[in-house]
Parts: structure tokens; sequence; C-alpha cells
């Protein structure tokens, strides 16, 4: 079964969630327990309410820098069995004006 364009559609539903600054928005895009991993390591998150604590700080923290957006490039889409897909690209992050901010690779 092909699902990679409802992959897709998923993950840009997520990003234009995140665009809205509001961390209700976001959460619903996350089982609970989650465990996210990023630079500073990974987060565990057992529950929304710790999610949101985290969306809360990672928004705010984007926001100092001038962050007005970001958008999803999807480079890879790969069907690793039939409830489970490997997706790979980059977040462009722009500021509020449009300038790119930065570009972050994103699995």
């Amino acid at each position: 079964m092909n699902d990679q364009p409802a992959v897709i559609r998923t993950l840009l539903d997520y990003y234009a969630a995140f665009n809205t600054f509001e961390v209700e928005a976001v959460l619903p895009y996350f089982h609970e327990p989650s465990l996210l991993m990023g630079p500073q390591g990974a987060l565990a998150a057992p529950t929304h309410n710790v999610l949101a604590t985290m969306f809360r700080t990672a928004i705010d923290s984007l926001r100092a820098r001038g962050f007005g957006r970001s958008e999803l490039s999807v480079r890879r889409v790969e069907s690793l069995s039939a409830s489970a897909n490997l997706v790979t690209g980059v977040a462009i992050r722009y500021t509020v004006d449009g300038q790119e901010l930065e570009r972050v690779g994103v699995t």
C-alpha cells in the first residue's frame, strides 16, 4: 500500500500547526508517551503537558531569533511496514521578514 502522499500531507499539516505558534495545535500530532531527539539530546515526554513545556521553550527561543515560519522539504519517504514510514528532509526556517534563517535536517 502506498500511503506516502498521506504521510507527507500529515507532516505538512504539522508544520502548518507549528507555524501558528499555538502549542495546543501541535500536540495532537504526538502520541503519549513521545521521544524527541535533537542536538541537545533526547527528551522523553510521557504526557502532552511535558511536550507543551518543551514546545513553548522551543517556540520562544526561535521567536527570539526572529523566526517567522518554517517549511518542510521532504527528501525521502520509505515504507518500513504497513504502519510505519521513515521520512527524511530539511526544515527551512525563515525570519519574520521572509529571509532564510537556517536549514535543519529532520527525520
